[in-house]
Order: structure tokens, then sequence, then C-alpha cells
């Protein structure tokens, strides 16, 4: 099972990395940074949304009508001369379906930790929601993945590939406050804010060997 650690680890990781900096205008290290974060994180709001049947199945019909993996196959094409306004446009869509009215919240938390303006992070995030769909799309055919406990399972193990003391530490995480918003918990561990200690991206940094 892959997951999110083998893709940025990977030859085809290392060309999202230069392709999103090239595309933005940024450091290959500090977009491979928002990268880090930004992609666990994504899955990881995914992963709320499915608990219900309803998010199970908007997510699962996404990835089979549009997200098929395709993306995957021609990175060259997708950042030379420029990402497509159609990328953009469909990442900015699964954005705003996953993390809702917190998007500027979560974009400004990731500004903070990576040091990127907040308008560069928005374009990397807009690059790199396609990159996960297609990404998650081609895992869910190859684990023939068809109902939502499926899907749950398969984000889950995504999310993981580290030890699984790290693992079950950010599956704890990703709802701190035992309260249901992913986000409010996310937006604070990546700021580093004194209610949560340590920041998630301190947490994911050490992960990805950042």
């Amino acid at each position: 099972m892959a997951g999110l650690l083998d893709l940025l680890n990977s030859p085809m990781g290392q060309q999202l990395i230069s392709g999103v900096a090239g595309q933005t205008n940024q450091p290959e290290d500090k977009t491979a940074n928002v990268l880090s974060m930004a992609m666990p994180l994504i899955l990881g709001a995914m992963k709320k949304n499915v608990s219900t049947p309803e998010g199970a199945q908007g997510l699962m019909s996404a990835l089979s009508s549009n997200h098929s993996g395709g993306i995957l196959d021609n990175l060259g094409g997708l950042f030379s001369g420029g990402v497509d306004e159609s990328v953009m446009n469909d990442g900015a869509g699964i954005l705003g379906h996953v993390f809702g009215s917190k998007q500027p919240q979560v974009e400004s938390a990731l500004s903070a930790k990576s040091g990127l303006d907040s308008g560069s992070v928005a374009q990397i995030l807009k690059i790199a929601a396609p990159i996960v769909m297609g990404f998650l799309g081609k895992q869910t055919a190859q684990s023939n993945v068809s109902d939502g406990t499926g899907m749950n399972a398969l984000l889950g193990s995504m999310l993981g590939g580290q030890p699984q003391e790290n693992q079950s530490l950010i599956t704890s995480l990703l709802d701190a406050d035992g309260d249901g918003s992913i986000l409010d918990d996310v937006a604070g561990m990546v700021m580093g804010s004194n209610k949560k200690q340590g920041g998630l991206g301190g947490l994911l940094g050490g992960l990805f060997g950042k």
C-alpha cells in the first residue's frame, strides 16, 4: 500500500516539488515543506469527511468520474508552460469542499509555519489538491475499494508509512479536542499554539525528514 511518504520521497515526488516551486516562484525547500504539511492535511480532512455515508459516496463519485489518477502520469506536461487554469479551478473546488470556511485559516497557518506568503501557499494548495485526489484515485482502483469502510481504511493507510507510535500520534492529533472539529485542531497545531503543544508542522516535518 503506497502512502504519501512513498510519493513525496519518489522521483515523481521530486518532480512534483520542482514543478510546484517553478509555478509559484518559490524555493524548492520551502515548497517541499508546505507540501509535506498540506498533502497529509488534505487527506486528513478527506478522512474526516468520509466518516458519514454521504461524504464517502461523494468522494468515491468524484474519484470515479474525474480523478482516476491520470494527472500523475504526465506531471511534466502539467507543469510545462504553467499549470492549466482548469487544474487550478479543480483544486480550488476540492479545497472548498474538504476545508469549507476554514480554508483561509489553514492557508494562514501553513504560511506562518513555512515562512511563505499566504498567496503562494494558496497556489500550492490548489495544485496539491488534484495531485492528492489523483493519487487517491489510483490507490482506490488498485485496492478495489467500493464502500466507505474501505475508503476510510485506505485513507488511514495512506497517512501511514511511519512507525506505529507516530501514526497513532497523527491519528489522535487530527481531532485533539475530541469535538469533531479537525480543522480547528490542525490549524492550532500547525501554528504551534500554546493549546496544541509541538505543532502538526513539527510532527510532520520530523516524519518526512524535513
